[in-house]
């Protein structure tokens, strides 16, 4: 079997009836299919899932319109790719240029396409997993339409491999019975790509020189999924297995495994600000007031990426992953709000004590909100003991520092201001 075209690439629609689901784009009278036949193609963005007919659909129109085609990759592509695509396109009058994973693109990259698309050198095709009016910039986005790709359903995945069975000339070399689908179906994700290039997967490895025949399992389609191929589906179970490998290697003070994990992520093409959000949070939840500043690094990590993208993102992600890993730890601030929520559902709405209550109006001062709230900058050492909690759990204690250096300075400044009253 040649293996230079895959399946997925072999079965790829090239007229637009034959597209797998997105009745509502593609079917008789809508908008999108309208364009098409009238060979008017605006610029647009492709919003949907992996594997679902985003680049199909621009390939469909290129060969429809008969104008030159280029495609870029947002992952490999800079400016001056860009940039020798729009040289062209002025020679060309018009082209259709076609770009994966956009929401990757960084602004300034984002900004080379504008004036192209803008006079009409170049139709636009980006294509995007991501909400487009967060990850495209709103000048670029306001000359698109957006159209939105829908999930394809159990029903159309089951025809796609019906179909590759009867239609590939390849296939039709052996004697294959499908007996299962789950499992293809679970481990693609929905993803028509992974789901054809998968189901050859598994023939190819079954058949031998000997046996031309194969009847595929769900028990076959997990032995060989797991036997050969490092799967990483980002809406799947992989998913969350490598980010949770990733988060419990930088809490365990791990940063070798941590960049490991984290080259996983990048391998697979997981959003960067997906890891960089994670990582925000952990350095609240797994660090805190341990060291302040991881919390500083990990928020300018993710504006970084937001403006970098990949490849470049990837040299911000592992110096904020391998810094997080090598801080010392506390869950202290995470423990501290879990048990006052606690304490909430416990004692419901309690009563906010009158003396520090906000007291805009006369009313209130007649009421007295306010009355004997002591201002702690006015004593010695900005502090002064009164009561802060309701009286019903007065003394309650919600914060406990951790037993590292700083917060352990946390401590002995709380046990100085309030010495018995919470146990510090």
């Amino acid at each position: 079997m040649n293996q230079h075209i895959p399946l997925a690439e072999r079965m790829r629609p090239m007229q637009i009836d034959d597209l797998a689901g997105q009745e509502h784009l593609t079917g008789k009278g809508s908008i999108l299919r309208k364009a098409i036949e009238q060979k008017s193609i605006p610029s647009m963005i492709l919003w949907g899932p992996p594997g679902v007919g985003k680049t199909t659909i621009a390939n469909i129109i290129a060969q429809t319109v008969q104008l030159p085609y280029f495609q870029l990759s947002a992952i490999s592509s800079g400016v001056k790719d860009i940039r020798e695509v729009i040289e062209k396109a002025a020679d060309l009058k018009n082209v259709i240029l076609f770009i994966d994973e956009i929401h990757r693109f960084n602004k300034s990259q984002q900004d080379a396409l504008l004036g192209a698309v803008e006079r009409g050198t170049i139709t636009l095709i980006g294509a995007t997993t991501e909400n487009p009016s967060f990850e495209v910039n709103s000048a670029l986005l306001s000359r698109c339409q957006v159209y939105v790709l829908k999930a394809l359903t159990e029903t159309d995945l089951v025809n796609l491999l019906q179909q590759a069975l009867s239609k590939d000339e390849q296939l039709k070399e052996y004697s294959i019975e499908l007996e299962d689908t789950a499992a293809l179906i679970n481990i693609s994700g929905g993803d028509a790509r992974k789901l054809l290039n998968l189901l050859e997967l598994v023939v190819v490895s079954s058949i031998t020189e000997h046996n031309r025949s194969v009847t595929i399992t769900d028990k076959l389609v997990m032995e060989v999924a797991q036997a050969k191929i490092a799967l990483y589906d980002k809406s799947g179970e992989q998913h969350y297995d490598i980010i949770s490998a990733f988060i419990k290697s930088m809490r365990g003070s791990d940063p070798n495994a941590a960049v490991y994990w984290l080259a996983r992520m990048i391998e697979g093409g997981e959003d960067v600000l997906f890891i960089a959000r994670r990582m925000l949070i952990f350095a609240s939840e797994d660090i805190g007031n341990a060291n302040a500043n991881a919390l500083l690094l990990a928020n300018a990590t993710f504006d970084a990426v937001h403006k970098i993208g990949y490849p470049e993102a990837r040299i911000i992600l592992s110096q904020c992953a391998t810094y997080l890993a090598s801080s010392a730890k506390s869950n202290a601030s995470y423990m501290a709000i879990n048990t006052a929520l606690q304490l909430v559902k416990q004692h419901g709405d309690l009563s906010v004590p009158l003396h520090i209550r906000n007291a805009p109006t006369n009313l209130m001062k007649q009421m007295d909100y306010g009355k004997g709230y002591q201002y702690a900058h006015d004593y010695e050492g900005n502090f002064v003991a009164q009561e802060f909690l309701p009286k019903e759990i007065s003394g309650a204690k919600l914060f406990n520092p951790g037993n590292n250096a700083r917060e352990n300075e946390l401590r002995k400044f709380l046990k100085e201001k309030w010495k018995e009253k919470y146990g510090y």
